[in-house]
C-alpha cells in the first residue's frame, strides 16, 4: 500500500532507444499485480494464524516495504533471486502453520484488548523477528522481479504500468474478499500469476515450490471448516446446546438458546423504567443472541447492526431462537459508527453488545473496527439519537482492568450529565447502563467516581486501550529494532550511506507520504466505517491518485517545485482548518465529495512533486535507498499519533515536506538524457524515423 504507492517511485533511467514492446509491459503490469496482492494475503493470513499479528499489522506491511525496497536495489545484482520468490514463499507459509500462535499482550498500556490466552507456538521473541525477515525476504525477490523490468521502460512509464498493476492488485484481492475465499484461492491466483511470468524459464525447484504453496494452503482450507469472512477466520464448534465462535484463534461469541442466557444480558431491560422498546438498536449484534433477549423482552422492533456478515450468517443459520428470520427485525452489514451517523431513527434503547473486534484494520493505522465506537462523540451521536424521555444507553463487555472500565463509565457520565448504573460479574463481565433522563433508569450500584480516571477518547485520539497518550515501550523497542534492520539492510545493498546526500530530500518525501496515506486511511474510516471495503476503496483511490500525477508529469514539466510545495502547503493547511467533526454532519454524498477532495489533493500534489524530482535523478538506486529509509521513518512516526493525536500528523507531514523543500533546492535539473528525451517523448533515434 504505501509501498505501493511511493515506495516504488524508483525506476532507472533506460538508455535511449526503442521503447519496450507489449510482452514487456504486460510483464511489468503482472509482476506488480502479483507483488501487491501477496503483500495484501500476507497481512491478512498472517493476521489469522499469528494472533500477534492481528493488532500489528504494519509490522508485515514494514517488512514488506523492506524487501520490496532492497528488491529495487538489486536491480542490477549480478545474481537474480526472483526464481526463488515462489519457494521462499512456500517455506513462510510453512513456519506460520507449523508454529501458529496465540498470545496476550496485557498491562497498563492496551492498544487492544481480548480474552485471556495461553500462548502456544515458538516465544514472540522468536517469531516475530522470523516472520519479519521471511516476510521482508519473499518481498525483496518478488520486488527484484519488478525492479529487473522496471528500468527497462523510462521513469514515469515504468511507474505507471506499476500503478496499474498495483490498482488491479487491490481489485482482485478486494473482490475475493467479498466472495470470502479462502487461502486456496488467494494461492492459486499467485500460482497461477508466477507460472505465466516464469514462463519457459520456469525450473523443477519454482514447479516444487508453487506445488509446496498449493499443499500447504490446501491442506489448511480443507482440513478444517474454518470460514474466511473479510475480517477473520472464523471457526464453529458445537458444545452441548451451545455453539462456540472463534475468530482468528480467539474464543469470541457464543450461540446459545435464550433459556441458557445470564440473567447478566437482561439488566438493561431490568434497569429501564417504563420503558416502550419501540425501537431497540443494537450494535455488534454478532451471532444475535443480543437481538434474541431484546425480542424476548418485548421490543417491537430492533435494527441489528454487524459489521462481518458471516458471523451474521452464523446467527441466522445457528441461532436457536431465530432472531434474524423475526419480522421485527432489521439487519444491517455496516459499521457502528457509521450506521448512527445515516440513521434518522429515535430509540427507546441503544446497546452496545461486546463489540471487541479483535483486529485492526488493515494498513498503517492503529486502529480497530470498534476504536470510534467508545470515543465521547460516539458516544454523543449514540444520545443524539435516543428517545428523550425514554432512552436508554447500555454497553458491556470483558473489562478486565477497572481503569478500562472507570474510563467508559466516565465517558458515559461527561456525555449524559449523570453517572451511570455500573454492574460487574465475578469474571470481570461490565454493563454500564445510562438514560438521557436520570428517572428513567433504576438500579442499585451507580459508578463511583475514583480519585484518578482516564479522560474519554476522542476521535482524534480514538485508543480507547491506552491508558496514557504515550507510546508503549514494547512498540517503541519493536519500531527501532525495524528501523535498525532498515537501516542495516540498505548500507548493505547500496553502499555507504553518505551516497544518499544527494538524495535528502527523498528521505523525507518517503516518511511524509507514508503519513498522508495512514490519515487518509483514518479519516476515511471515521467519516464512512471501519469496514473492509471503505479500507480497499482508500487504498485504490490513493493509487489512482498516484496514476493521475504520473500522467500529468508524463506529459508536463515543471521546472520550479516551488509553485506546486505552495500548493501541497496549502492543501495541507485547508484539511487541518476543517475538522472531521464538520464533515460528519454533512450527507453522505457532499460528505464523501469533501473527503475525497481534502484526503487525496495533498496527495496528488505530492505525487507531481516526486515525479518531477525523480525523473532527474542520476542515481536511481541511492534515491531509492533515501526514500526507503524517509518510509521507515514515517512508519516510526506515525506511532506520534499515541502521542498526540490523528490530526497532528499533517504538521508533521508539512514539516516533513518543508525540509523536502529546503534540502531539494538545485537537485532537480535535468540530467543529459532527461534533456534530450524528455518525459513523454519518443526517444531520439526512435523520432528520427
Amino acid at each position: 500500500m504505501t509501498n505501493e504507492t511511493q515506495g516504488k517511485q524508483v525506476p532507472a533511467s533506460p538508455e535511449i532507444g526503442d521503447q519496450p514492446g507489449l510482452a514487456l509491459k504486460l510483464r511489468l503490469f503482472g509482476l506488480s499485480f502479483v507483488m501487491l496482492f501477496v503483500e495484501l494475503a500476507l497481512i491478512r493470513w498472517t493476521g489469522a494464524n499469528v494472533l500477534y499479528l492481528s493488532y500489528f499489522s504494519n509490522f508485515v506491511l514494514l517488512g514488506s516495504f523492506l524487501g520490496i525496497g532492497l528488491g529495487f536495489l538489486r536491480a542490477r545484482s549480478r545474481v537474480n533471486l526472483f526464481p526463488w520468490a515462489a519457494v521462499t514463499l512456500a517455506l513462510l507459509v510453512l513456519f506460520v502453520l507449523v508454529f501458529p500462535v496465540q498470545i496476550n499482550r496485557a498491562g497498563q498500556q492496551l492498544l487492544f484488548f481480548t480474552s485471556t490466552l495461553k500462548t502456544t507456538g515458538l516465544p514472540t521473541w522468536v517469531t516475530l523477528p522470523v516472520i519479519f525477515l521471511a516476510v521482508a525476504t519473499v518481498m525483496m525477490m518478488l520486488g527484484e522481479g519488478v525492479a529487473r523490468t522496471f528500468v527497462s521502460f523510462r521513469p514515469l512509464e515504468a511507474y505507471r504500468l506499476d500503478v496499474l498493476g498495483s490498482i488491479a492488485g487491490i481489485a482482485v484481492f478486494s473482490a475475493l474478499s467479498f466472495t470470502n475465499a479462502k487461502p486456496l484461492v488467494w494461492g492459486l491466483v499467485v500460482a497461477l500469476v508466477l507460472a505465466a511470468l516464469y514462463g519457459r524459464q520456469m525450473r523443477v525447484v519454482q514447479v516444487i515450490g508453487l506445488l509446496v504453496l498449493l499443499g500447504l494452503l490446501g491442506g489448511e482450507t480443507f482440513s478444517s471448516k474454518d470460514i474466511w469472512s473479510p475480517y477473520y477466520r472464523i471457526s464453529v464448534t458445537k458444545h452441548g446446546p451451545n455453539y462456540i465462535v472463534s475468530a482468528n484463534g480467539v474464543p469470541h461469541q457464543v450461540i446459545q438458546p435464550q433459556s441458557h442466557r445470564a440473567r447478566f444480558y437482561f439488566l438493561p431491560y431490568k434497569h429501564a423504567v417504563n420503558n416502550p422498546l419501540t425501537n431497540v438498536l443494537i450494535i455488534g449484534a454478532g451471532t444475535g443472541n443480543d437481538v434474541a433477549t431484546a425480542l424476548a423482552q418485548g421490543a417491537k422492533h430492533v435494527d441489528a447492526v454487524e459489521i462481518d456478515p458471516q458471523i451474521y450468517q452464523l446467527g441466522k443459520r445457528l441461532n436457536p431462537s431465530h432472531p434474524y428470520q423475526d419480522s421485527r427485525v432489521s439487519v444491517y452489514i455496516n459499521d457502528g459508527r457509521a450506521f448512527l451517523e445515516q440513521t434518522k431513527t429515535k430509540y427507546n434503547m441503544i446497546l452496545f453488545a461486546l463489540p471487541d473486534s479483535l483486529t485492526l484494520v488493515a494498513g498503517q493505522s492503529q486502529l480497530r473496527l470498534e476504536s470510534y465506537l467508545f470515543t465521547s462523540q460516539a458516544v454523543q451521536a449514540a444520545k443524539a439519537h435516543l428517545d428523550p424521555a425514554t432512552g436508554v444507553f447500555a454497553m458491556y463487555n470483558y473489562y478486565r482492568t477497572t481503569w478500562l472500565r472507570d474510563r467508559l463509565a466516565n465517558t458515559l457520565d461527561t456525555v449524559f450529565g449523570h453517572a451511570p448504573c455500573a454492574d460487574v460479574t465475578h469474571l470481570d463481565l461490565s454493563m454500564l447502563t445510562v438514560a438521557s433522563n436520570p428517572a428513567s433508569v433504576r438500579c442499585a450500584s451507580l459508578w463511583q467516581r475514583p480519585a484518578t480516571v482516564v479522560a474519554p477518547a476522542t476521535d482524534d485520539h480514538p485508543f480507547v486501550y491506552l491508558r496514557s497518550d504515550s507510546i508503549p515501550a514494547y512498540y517503541l523497542l519493536t519500531l527501532l529494532m525495524i528501523l535498525l534492520a532498515s537501516i542495516v539492510s540498505v548500507r548493505v545493498a547500496s553502499g555507504r550511506l553518505r551516497r544518499m546526500t544527494s538524495y535528502v530530500d527523498l528521505f523525507f518525501m518517503g516518511g511524509a507520504f507514508m503519513l498522508l496515506e495512514t490519515k487518509s486511511v483514518v479519516q476515511f474510516a471515521l467519516l464512512f466505517g471501519t469496514t473492509w471495503f471503505v479500507n480497499a476503496l482508500v487504498f485504490a483511490g490513493v493509487l489512482v491518485a498516484v496514476l493521475a500525477a504520473v500522467e500529468i508529469s508524463r506529459r508536463v514539466t515543471i521546472r520550479r517545485p516551488a509553485p506546486l510545495y505552495v500548493a501541497l502547503f496549502a492543501a495541507l493547511a485547508l484539511a487541518w482548518i476543517v475538522p472531521d467533526a464538520r464533515l460528519l454532519s454533512l450527507p453522505v454524498a457532499p460528505r464523501f465529495g469533501a473527503a475525497v477532495a481534502l484526503a487525496f489533493a495533498p496527495i496528488f500534489l505530492a505525487n507531481v512533486i516526486f515525479a518531477q524530482r525523480f525523473r532527474n535523478t542520476g542515481d536511481s538506486t541511492v534515491a531509492f535507498g533515501a526514500n526507503l529509509l524517509g518510509a521507515m521513518v514515517g512508519g516510526l512516526l506515525e506511532y506520534t499519533s499515541l502521542i498526540f493525536g490523528y490530526r497532528w500528523l499533517l504538521a508533521i507531514v508539512a514539516v516533513l515536506y518543508g525540509l523536502a523543500f529546503l534540502t531539494g533546492a538545485g537537485q532537480g535539473k535535468p540530467s543529459p538524457v532527461t534533456a534530450l528525451v524528455g518525459s513523454d517523448s519518443q526517444p531520439v533515434g526512435q523520432a528520427a524515423r
